[in-house]
């Protein structure tokens, strides 16, 4: 669906995004990471055809966004950060407005509107303007202009920010219902909200993808172990014979505080931690041991992010951080 290769921008002497290649299918929700400054926005706005590139090329449906650029962006409904409301306006003028200028006409348009108006849920404030609208409101109406033409590629930049919770999560609801019918691709800087909504995870930093899969792949591939902290009132001697005889455990931290039971955390290379959680906790059961807590530590998409991007060299984290079947080697 789309197709960036070696996308690279320059402002003057900073280069915001270098060497930038990945593709696009349709039919998934895509979520866009990085820290800031790292290129998500300038990324972005190239590929909805509102900002030129140095190099490179984007392709939409079959279509390059610099040199079949009218047939692209129909395929594209675009939410900046944001979103360029008429504040004087009702959002059914504003509506109509850019549905006009995106070619709609007459009977098709007035079924958009309604169509777009339901499909948001804006239908209450309709007849308001817009400078009197809710941030949550006057999102909804950013992202109903972009669903007008019923374009198959929705992207959203930062379409959350600025929000209370409960705005949130109406947001992400909407935005699981349209990957129902469209592709969508959105930025955020609310890790647990791309985890919870998205089939896809983009991580970039230094305007370089460092990471492209799903997210339970990325849990299992870029964090070396997953971790069991458990308590119990057993021995420390009795607790290091025991986890002696429990396999896939790589290394094991033991503390015996003053009141006499004793904590231990324990690492595991094993795929199925709660494989090497239940062959612990039968091991400790034949010992007539008692676990008195147990919790298991799986990597979060916020430790992934951290990992990647944390000041470590992004050329050398994306030779092992993606799978080839979904990035295009530069």
């Amino acid at each position: 669906m789309i197709s960036v290769k070696h996308l690279t921008k320059y402002y003057g002497d900073f280069l915001a995004v270098d060497d930038l290649s990945f593709t696009i299918d349709e039919g998934h929700v895509y979520g866009f990471l990085g820290p800031n400054g790292a290129g998500k926005t300038t990324t972005m706005n190239i590929m909805s055809g509102c900002l030129s590139a140095t190099s490179g090329c984007v392709e939409i449906g079959g279509f390059d966004i610099f040199t079949d650029a009218m047939q692209a962006k129909q395929l594209i409904g675009y939410l900046p950060e944001q979103p360029p409301l008429y504040m004087n306006e009702t959002p059914e003028e504003y509506l109509r407005f850019v549905g006009e200028a995106k070619g709609l006409k007459k009977a098709e348009l007035e079924l958009q509107i309604r169509q777009v108006i339901e499909q948001v849920r804006i239908r209450d404030v309709c007849g308001q303007r817009i400078s009197s609208l809710s941030k949550g409101y006057k999102q909804r109406v950013g992202i109903a202009q972009a669903l007008l033409g019923n374009p198959k590629v929705i992207i959203l930049d930062e379409p959350t920010v600025g929000l209370d919770p409960l705005q949130i999560i109406e947001i992400r609801d909407l935005i699981r219902q349209l990957g129902q019918e469209h592709t969508v691709i959105f930025s955020s800087h609310i890790l647990s909200e791309v985890q919870a909504i998205c089939d896809r995870i983009l991580i970039i930093a230094h305007g370089k993808l460092i990471a492209f899969d799903k997210p339970d792949n990325l849990e299992k591939r870029l964090l070396a172990d997953s971790g069991i902290v458990f308590t119990t009132d057993a021995p420390a001697a009795v607790v290091r014979e025991i986890l002696s005889s429990v396999q896939d455990i790589t290394d094991a931290v033991i503390h015996e505080p003053d009141h006499g039971l004793v904590t231990a955390e324990v690492k595991t290379g094993s795929s199925d931690i709660y494989a090497v959680s239940r062959s612990l906790f039968f091991a400790f059961a034949d010992k007539k041991q008692a676990l008195l807590e147990l919790e298991l530590q799986k990597a979060s998409l916020e430790d992934i992010f951290i990992e990647l991007t944390d000041g470590s060299d992004p050329a050398a984290q994306a030779d092992a951080a993606h799978p080839e079947s979904e990035v295009e080697q530069a």
